[in-house]
Formats: structure tokens, C-alpha cells, sequence
């Protein structure tokens, strides 16, 4: 299949600006695809705003110095600082300057100083069918499964061209042809009332995207809709354990009103029927660490906490003081509102810390501790963070993880059956 781009793109393609450079990026990334042209864009996320060493800030400024600026709207992912104060990062002198000129330069491209990994939390939610470039793998599964938006997972660099050009490669998940159905994923065999519960959704998530991987599935089974926490719970296990990027679930999300729908009309390619010894193999595997005797940290928001999370999180503490830390990570929107409230001061008081702007498991916040335990609630933590911070892993539920901080070791009450 040829590649050709407009008159006006390859007017702007041949410049030696910011947005030539923006252009030349999305191009070469659409031959590389095979995609047959560009395709206007209406928003984009930006996950390349996270430093990771010097070339990233670099380039960034590049493109402030040729002139750029995002044509689209475009809010920024988190960072590797935590501009509004609330946590400590332990970045060294130099990684924290550049990481802050990092930052610098994306706003000064025109991109909205969010710093979430939950922007449709934060008011950017595009809609149904419209076409985005979107990066941040739990934002990208959410767009495209419960928002019904059209986006591929579009890395570091390439997200801010795409912003910059107002243009994404026609290919992916942007074709309608491409967004039906392959496989089932039948959970109707499990219990309602472990469906029902909050600590399913990450546990089957993580199960979907090792059995799943890339393909597009739906999910059979699924009563009631089981609000949006929990999809964005489920899609961001789903897309760490198997870069998924678009899921459906028969009668809730928005292409999928049955399962027939959401299937094309065609027989799925295989059909995987989770069953309750499935599902307790999938939370297991979800803990690293090894009969621990202590806890030394609970980290939870990761994708970022909304509000409702907030008020599950202080019913389950209940004026009550941890024992050891809670990092509770979470946008700058949701802060705000928690400040306003006086809640910040309450949450505080009983031992937790507000995470804002950034995570601790991309960015050094967690204390260094030889053989430590990190207990969460989140499957995307789960699956990070022994690779990203040294911590074993326990999973369990947000009570269960509210719990275990109180009394500084593993608390696990909550069955599968």
C-alpha cells in the first residue's frame, strides 16, 4: 500500500521549523506502519513528558526553539516531579533540573500542564468515534474501550508530533474494521459476587491481557455495569500485562451493546472461559514477594485515584493512623478539590501521602529500603513495580491494603469464591 501526503502536509514537511520536524516524525511512522496517509486528529495525550534522560529534554526544547506548538489539544501525562509539593522526589541535582526543563518545555508547547495519568478523570474526554493520538497505556485502553474514541498507543515523541501536526497515521485501531472483536472472554462462570467487588476488576484485567495479548476481546458475562473505577482497574492491567488497547464488554461499553455487536456478526477466533481457580491463579500471581513479615510501604493510584476512590479509601481508614505509609497517587484536579474540602489535612493526619503530578514507580519517591514490601490494590502497580522501584509486590484489596497499614503487615481476608 503507497503512502502519499497532502499538498499542505508535505509544504510543511519540508520546512526546517518545529512542525517540520512534528511532520516528517508522523510520516516516516505511517510508512513504517503501512498506513496509506495521515488522518486529522481532534486531541492528544502526552506520555513523553516524563523524563528519562537528557536526549528527551533535549528534544523537547528543540521543538520550543523551531517554533512549535500543539495544534490540537493536548494534555500532559505525569512527570518525574511532583510540582505541587505534596511528596518528596529523589532525584539527584542534575536529573531534577532536566526533568524540570522537561516539563518546562512541554507546556511551552502549548500542552496542558495536567500531569495525570487519567485525563478523561480531568475533563478530556473525546468523543465517541472521533480520532485522537493518545499516549499512556491505561489512558489509550479507557479512549478507546469506554469513551469509544479512535486511538492506536502512540509512545514517547511520536505523541507530541502527532499534537504538533494535528495528524495520526490511518492505520489500527483508527479503522473501524480493525476495532471488532477476535476472541471472548467469558467470565459468567464466576461468582456474582466477586464480580461484584472491587478487587476483580485488576485480577481479571491482568488475566485478560496474558490471554488476550494484543487482539481485541470481549467480555461476556458481565451483568451490571460495574462503573468506571473499575474499567479503568481492568484496562490498566490489561494493557501492562499484554498491551492491550482496546477491550469491550458485552452490554456496557459503547461498541459492544451485545455480544454479537461487538463480534461483527462474526465467530470469535477463541473463546477463553475464566473459571473461579483462573482467577485466584491471576491474583496470586499478581504478589512477588514470598511470605513477607512486614509491610513497609501501600501505594495505590495507579491509574491515578478519582474522587469516589478517595471516599473508599477514607471509610476504610475511619479516623483511624497507619502504621506505616499509604502513597496515595492522584491528579492535580482531584488535589484541588481535596484541599478545598479540608480532606487533604484529614487524609494526612492518619499517615497517608498525596502523590500529585507524578507515581512513585516511575519516579523516585519510595524510601530505599534493602528487601522491602509494597503492598497495592492496583495490578498496573503490581506488574511495575518490582522492576521500577526493588519493592516486592503484595496485591490485595483496598481494604485489605488499608488494613495491613494499620498493623504493618500482610492483612489478606478477601476470597475469590
Amino acid at each position: 500500500m503507497s503512502f502519499s501526503l497532502t499538498a499542505e502536509e508535505s509544504a510543511i514537511a519540508a520546512g526546517d521549523d518545529g512542525a517540520a520536524i512534528a511532520m516528517r516524525i508522523v510520516a516516516e511512522a505511517a510508512r513504517l506502519m503501512g498506513a496509506p496517509r495521515l488522518i486529522p486528529i481532534r486531541s492528544a495525550h502526552i506520555d513523553g513528558a516524563l523524563y528519562h534522560g537528557d536526549s528527551g529534554t533535549l528534544f523537547a526544547e528543540r521543538l520550543v526553539e523551531g517554533g512549535a506548538r500543539v495544534a490540537v489539544r493536548s494534555t500532559l501525562n505525569v512527570g518525574a516531579l511532583d510540582l505541587t509539593g505534596c511528596s518528596r522526589v529523589r532525584l539527584g541535582g542534575r536529573e531534577r533540573e532536566m526533568a524540570r526543563r522537561m516539563m518546562d518545555a512541554y507546556r511551552r508547547l502549548g500542552c496542558e500542564p495536567t500531569w495525570t495519568c487519567a485525563p478523561y478523570q480531568a475533563g478530556h474526554r473525546p468523543a465517541f468515534g472521533t480520532d485522537v493520538a493518545w499516549g499512556e497505556s491505561n489512558a489509550v485502553v479507557f479512549c478507546n474501550s469506554v469513551l469509544g474514541a479512535r486511538t492506536n498507543r502512540y509512545g514517547d515523541f511520536l505523541d507530541i508530533a502527532c499534537a504538533i501536526s494535528g495528524r495520526a497515521p490511518d492505520y489500527g485501531l483508527h479503522r473501524p474494521e480493525n476495532r471488532a472483536a477476535t476472541a471472548v472472554f467469558d467470565v459468567s462462570g464466576l461468582p456474582a459476587e466477586f464480580l461484584a467487588s472491587e478487587i476483580a476488576w485488576p485480577v481479571l484485567g491482568s488475566l485478560y491481557g496474558r490471554e488476550i495479548g494484543t487482539a481485541v476481546g470481549v467480555v461476556k458475562g458481565v451483568a451490571a455495569h460495574p462503573g468506571e473505577d473499575a474499567l479503568k482497574a481492568f484496562g490498566a492491567a490489561a494493557a501492562s500485562s499484554g498491551a492491550v488497547g482496546l477491550f469491550h464488554v458485552a452490554g456496557v461499553t459503547p461498541e459492544a451493546p451485545d455480544l454479537e455487536t461487538a463480534l461483527a456478526g462474526t465467530q470469535p477466533a477463541a473463546t477463553i472461559r475464566v473459571t473461579p481457580e483462573m482467577a485466584r491463579i491471576a491474583r496470586a500471581r499478581l504478589s512477588t514477594a514470598e511470605k513477607p513479615d512486614r509491610i513497609d510501604a501501600v501505594a495505590i493510584g495507579s491509574p491515578h485515584l478519582s474522587p469516589a476512590e478517595f471516599d473508599l479509601l477514607e471509610r476504610a481508614i475511619a479516623g483511624r493512623r497507619l502504621a506505616v505509609p499509604l502513597y496515595a497517587c492522584t491528579g492535580r484536579h482531584v488535589l484541588t478539590e481535596l484541599e478545598k474540602t479540608g480532606r487533604r489535612k484529614t487524609l494526612e493526619a492518619a499517615g497517608v501521602v498525596l502523590v500529585a503530578d507524578t507515581c512513585v514507580v516511575v519516579t523516585p519517591i519510595l524510601p530505599a529500603i534493602e528487601g522491602a514490601v509494597l503492598m497495592t490494590n492496583s495490578g498496573k502497580f503490581a506488574h511495575y513495580a518490582p522492576g521500577n522501584t526493588g519493592y516486592a509486590v503484595i496485591y490485595g484489596s483496598l481494604r485489605e491494603c488499608v488494613e495491613s497499614a494499620m498493623l504493618g503487615k500482610v492483612m489478606l481476608t478477601e476470597s475469590l469464591s
